[in-house]
């Protein structure tokens, strides 16, 4: 039997099934054990410092005991604990992306994704790098500047090859005012050889959802296909990061198996990473299976309502402060503001979830034959942008500091030492200013301009307002762009 060792390499004893069942057995002996409860909150409390504030952040254990937590004044505390700790480290601002699928073909047999290679009626499809760029000028006139490339797993279809030939096509496309100035990548786990070829290429994050910390329902969801390999998939992340990627994003895919245990997988992959590398994920995913062709989520009995759902995430941002969180278009209006409020830094925008589905369609037009789910919120970019205006939000292009080398442990330095208002703040406004005059609707406009009028009060230190607010002059007035610190 393996033992549960944060700093070994092999998955099993990283991701130890004893030390999550014992996790979960403490967590539910301890729901209701309010001074200890009491005693976790606190510590997972910001606390100022001279430069800003600093989390001590919570164990998978402590943050499993408030996840089993039913009593109300508790999950009331944790709520407004998370958004204490996302005010602290992230301001007010909520970072934009797209997802962009090249192609669907896949080898895998996974059981929740149409794209699985026993699916004979979807329609297969591979963008060449024409389709990839009319593509890219496609979200480019949306106004976006950060994507997330996505791909099914064929070695033959899909090889590394392909993906770096479209890591270079996106890089390329500049068509009026507008870049890609980031690209992400969510592929298949590969060799340390190939991450160091994705590190050169100039990505930004490296993105590979769990799926499932269960090992014996990890097996059963990917009956075939590479994929099947539980332990080559789940140390993908120290690879990616002995190849020199250092920003890696992890992620479940909640409604596979029992939340609990999924929670405290994922936080213990954190601890990790942390414990490995020194640095912790970059962002945590916290998608949910969704209806697709051939996929039914009621298949899966292990469904989450919207309140757990909200409740998880509140509980990531107090486990792992300094992590970006992420939610998708897989989830609906209300629930994203509800997410916003208790952790969420990054939603996606205007999604679509299929292979050339923005070139060629209007913002009503919605391609559904290569879809890999069911997109919930279903509004145009300029509508999220306006939404998370309304809500008090500022929406961030900011690919500043990705560009800058502000990556893994340096970013985490960036945030941990407060710097947020005086670097990510100027740059997601002069960002949305960009957005505003380019692309935004009159009334979207309208909201904006007086939005960063506001929030350039905000900017403590005087000269780096100055400096904002030319910048911010300059893109009104001229086609400077890509102003940033």
């Amino acid at each position: 039997m393996a033992e549960y060792n944060p700093k070994s390499l092999k998955a099993e004893e990283f991701i130890n099934h004893e030390e999550i069942m014992e996790t979960l057995a403490y967590a539910e002996e301890h729901k209701n054990d309010i001074p200890l409860i009491e005693s976790i909150l606190e510590k997972a409390r910001p606390v100022k410092t001279e430069n800003g504030c600093k989390c001590a952040g919570l164990t998978h254990r402590e943050a499993s005991v408030l996840l089993a937590c039913e009593d109300p004044e508790v999950i009331k505390k944790i709520y407004e604990i998370a958004e204490e700790i996302k005010m602290a480290f992230y301001g007010n601002r909520i970072v934009l992306f797209a997802p962009l699928y090249l192609s669907n073909y896949c080898v895998n047999g996974c059981l929740y994704c149409p794209y699985h290679l026993k699916n004979k009626h979807i329609a297969r499809k591979k963008l060449t790098q024409e389709e990839v760029r009319q593509e890219v000028i496609a979200l480019q006139d949306m106004g976006h500047k950060r994507l997330a490339i996505e791909a099914g797993e064929d070695p033959k279809m899909n090889p590394i090859e392909y993906i770096l030939e479209c890591i270079n096509t996106i890089y390329g496309v500049h068509h009026k005012n507008g870049d890609i100035r980031r690209v992400n990548v969510n592929i298949a786990a590969t060799t340390v050889e190939n991450y160091k070829k994705l590190k050169d290429a100039g990505i930004g994050t490296y993105i590979l959802f769990q799926e499932t910390y269960h090992k014996e329902s990890y097996l059963t969801l990917h009956p075939t296909g590479p994929k099947h390999d539980y332990d080559y998939h789940t140390e993908a992340m120290d690879r990616a990061m002995e190849g020199g990627i250092d920003d890696v994003g992890l992620g479940v895919l909640f409604g596979l198996d029992k939340y609990k245990y999924e929670f405290a997988g994922l936080i213990m992959h954190a601890e990790h990473l942390e414990a490995v590398h020194g640095v912790g994920p970059h962002t945590i995913s916290v998608p949910r299976v969704k209806k697709a062709d051939d996929i039914d989520p009621d298949a899966f009995d292990n469904g989450i309502e919207d309140e757990t759902f909200i409740k998880i995430a509140a509980c990531i941002r107090l486990a792992v402060p300094y992590t970006g969180m992420i939610v998708s278009t897989r989830e609906n209006e209300a629930v994203r503001t509800k997410m916003l409020r208790v952790g969420v830094s990054q939603v996606s925008g205007g999604s679509r979830t299929s292979v050339g589905g923005y070139a060629g369609y209007t913002p009503e037009e919605r391609p559904h034959d290569t879809e890999q789910f069911d997109v919930s919120d279903q509004r145009s970019l300029d509508e999220v942008v306006r939404w998370l205006m309304e809500n008090g939000h500022i929406p961030s292009f900011c690919t500043a500091c990705y560009r800058e080398g502000r990556t893994g442990d340096r970013f985490m330095s960036l945030c941990k030492n407060g710097q947020i208002l005086n670097c990510c703040h100027p740059n997601a406004l002069m960002t949305l200013t960009e957005y505003l005059v380019d692309y935004a609707s009159p009334a979207t406009k309208e909201i904006g301009y007086r939005m960063v009028e506001q929030e350039l009060k905000r900017i403590p230190k005087d000269k780096v307002r100055e400096i904002a607010a030319q910048h911010i002059e300059d893109i009104k007035n001229s086609n400077s762009r890509d102003f940033r610190f």
